[in-house]
């Protein structure tokens, strides 16, 4: 009996104390994921236990996966025209916050060139301003996609695995920066793994940006404001805060882009064709050149969210507000 207990002792210390060397797992793109963070400088042992725990990656989203489909997306594109003519009787609130945290906006917008009200609508339009409380997980979410996707097919699903495999391998590095346990590594997101108040995906972590501290804190408020301000400018360009005066009509062409979109089918704002897979789209601004400086702006901040809808939802956001901080 003595021998046998002092056996599973040993077998147990053998177990717990295993070092892991390789990226060798049965789901070949959890070994890609494994091999992309070590060559990060992650260690092989914290990237398998990483992988291997139950709770990250034995576990699915399934309302993620559902609304991440092709079938949704259409969905999504009529969601974000209601949004966006819901969140216009919001503007006083933006105005209310942009009062608050005025410091740290005047320092987004001097720092980096971007309107403070373009800021604010962006918070508003992901998160109302920090109301909207995540209910997913982000590491979850992604293994999920790369789960269900063991053989893509279509230009989507390949984008999708892609993805999903990035942002599992952002957070991981993460995760083992800041020295934080697998288990214990839990972002809080939405049902497309987006985290905090500007609902960041994991592989944009590079732009956060604290207003005060070391350590960025994407649930602060003026972390958020300063982060979304350093996104811009560093991956869409976006360094001279738009001349309200040359944009007065915006309202007005909000809804005549509705009614275009409505009209037709394949069309963008600005674009005349998809950028990632060259389809062709009828672009509302062709052949427009009294459109050409929002335009512009628009291609910026799409940068941050490819839709049309919701790049003329934040400028007629902004756009208002910044009416009524005139007032």
């Amino acid at each position: 009996m003595r021998y046998l207990l002092l056996l599973l002792s040993i077998t147990a210390t053998t177990l717990f104390a295993k070092q892991y060397t390789n990226c060798t797992f049965q789901n070949e793109h959890h070994s890609d994921v494994c091999k992309q963070v070590v060559k990060h400088g992650v260690s092989y042992d914290y990237a398998n236990r990483f992988l291997l725990s139950y709770f990250k990656t034995q576990k699915f989203d399934e309302i993620s996966w559902k609304y991440l489909k092709p079938k949704y997306i259409k969905y999504h594109k009529q969601n974000e025209k209601k949004a966006n003519n819901v969140l216009v009787s919001h503007v006083p609130k933006m105005v209310e916050n942009l009062k608050k945290h005025q410091e740290a906006y005047h320092y987004a917008e001097t720092k980096y060139g971007v309107n403070k009200e373009i800021i604010a609508a962006i918070l508003l339009k992901e998160t109302k301003l920090g109301k909207i409380q995540p209910t997913h997980d982000a590491f979850i979410v992604f293994n999920t996609i790369v789960t269900r996707l063991p053989n893509p097919k279509t230009p989507r699903e390949k984008w999708l695995l892609k993805m999903g495999k990035t942002n599992m391998a952002k957070i991981i590095e993460y995760c083992y920066k800041d020295n934080i346990q697998p288990e214990e590594c839990n972002l809080p997101s939405s049902y497309a793994g987006a985290v905090g108040i500007p609902q960041f995906m994991p592989n944009s972590f590079i732009y956060a940006q604290s207003y005060k501290n070391t350590i960025p804190d994407l649930t602060n408020m003026d972390d958020a404001i300063v982060s979304v301000a350093k996104f811009l400018h560093k991956k869409a360009g976006f360094d001279t805060p738009i001349d309200w005066e040359k944009m007065r009509d915006i309202p007005t062409i909000e809804q005549e882009w509705y009614q275009y979109e409505f009209d037709y089918k394949n069309t963008s704002f600005v674009y005349e064709k998809n950028t990632k897979t060259g389809a062709p789209y009828r672009c509302f601004t062709k052949n427009k050149p009294q459109l050409d400086y929002l335009k512009g702006y628009m291609k910026k901040v799409m940068r941050y969210n490819n839709s049309s809808n919701y790049a003329i939802g934040v400028i007629r956001l902004a756009h208002d507000a910044a009416l009524l901080l005139r007032k």
